[in-house]
């Protein structure tokens, strides 16, 4: 968000869970852990969340980037080029917009937007932009992704931007937008016909180089063993989104559905939008099962709650795939 989201660590929560248990084994600890969880536990690769959206600033987030880029910390090296990093952005589309055009400029000049006290060039930061419309934990505000007229909104929205920023600068940003989980065709086809009618409406044709598929899935309950909510939230229901384990098999569904979809589409760019497929993968398995239906890039989440960041080289390891 372009402002701070005002998060809470009694109402906004994660815990782990296994399905094959039914309910959470450990009490949420706000004092040990105060971003709002428990323990980690074994066996329990499912996860249940009531958090909002983070509790750093838009363009804070952006500073921080462009300050390690210009102290030479980041390591952006790889045989293809500089790794780029993925600012995941929302709000309404007037704000996304907002976060697009000033993406560009990071982009065009990030050393005028953020001048280091001491003189030192930003070097090799290649940034991307996802919008997240599949949030479903912020009350009265469903996720934009499952309605084709507001994703319209968002995706003009960012081809405007993206139109007027070209001519000013020569160059563009790789913009994605990140989905809930579909359940039935109608939702899919939504998502591809607003997609086509952007290609088709735009001079530039349709702005979208990505897919992230696929976000938690919303309306999910873990109750402890008093069968009272796991989880506090705003509502103070308990009732989150739920990720991890249970969720892989939705996950390799959506990004199969989508990419059949996107490469049966009479439009050329959407057959060239790229799909990051995430939910689920906790091993090289489960990345090799990914991309297996189509995913050119995957993401972990729940994992990386468990096991810290060593969950990538396990996976990489375990893949036969090199470490850069």
């Amino acid at each position: 968000m372009w402002k701070a989201f005002n998060q809470h660590a009694s109402t906004h929560q994660y815990t782990f869970f296994s399905p094959s248990t039914g309910h959470a084994t450990t009490p949420i600890d706000v004092t040990t852990f105060p971003e709002g969880r428990g323990l980690v536990r074994d066996g329990e690769t499912s996860s249940l969340n009531t958090l909002g959206y983070s509790p750093i600033g838009f363009e804070q987030y952006v500073e921080i980037l462009v300050r390690m880029s210009q102290e030479g910390v980041l390591s952006l090296g790889s045989p293809s080029g500089p790794k780029p990093f993925i600012v995941s952005v929302t709000g309404s589309a007037g704000e996304v917009g907002k976060c697009c055009g000033f993406l560009m400029k990071i982009l065009e000049d990030a050393d005028a937007v953020f001048p280091h006290p001491e003189g030192k060039k930003s070097r090799g930061l290649e940034l991307m932009m996802e919008i997240n419309l599949s949030c479903p934990n912020i009350p009265e505000k469903p996720p934009p992704a499952y309605d084709g007229a507001a994703l319209t909104e968002y995706i003009d929205a960012i081809a405007e931007v993206k139109s007027s920023a070209q001519h000013a600068s020569g160059k563009s940003l790789h913009v994605g937008i990140k989905t809930p989980p579909y359940t039935f065709h109608g939702q899919f086809q939504t998502l591809i016909s607003a997609l086509e009618t952007s290609s088709r409406m735009n001079e530039g044709g349709c702005p979208i180089s990505f897919i992230t598929a696929t976000n938690t899935l919303g309306s999910c309950l873990v109750l402890d063993p008093e069968n009272k909510p796991a989880l506090g939230s705003v509502t103070g229901e308990g009732i989150g989104g739920m990720a991890g384990d249970a969720l892989h098999p939705l996950a390799l569904g959506n990004v199969k559905t989508m990419r059949g979809l996107l490469d049966k589409s009479e439009y050329g760019d959407l057959r060239t939008i790229g799909i990051i497929g995430i939910g689920g993968v906790k091993d090289a398995a489960g990345f090799q099962r990914m991309r297996s239906v189509g995913a050119d890039a995957v993401g972990v989440g729940t994992a990386l709650g468990r096991e810290g960041v060593e969950i990538f080289e396990k996976i990489a390891v375990g893949a036969g795939l090199k470490i850069q």
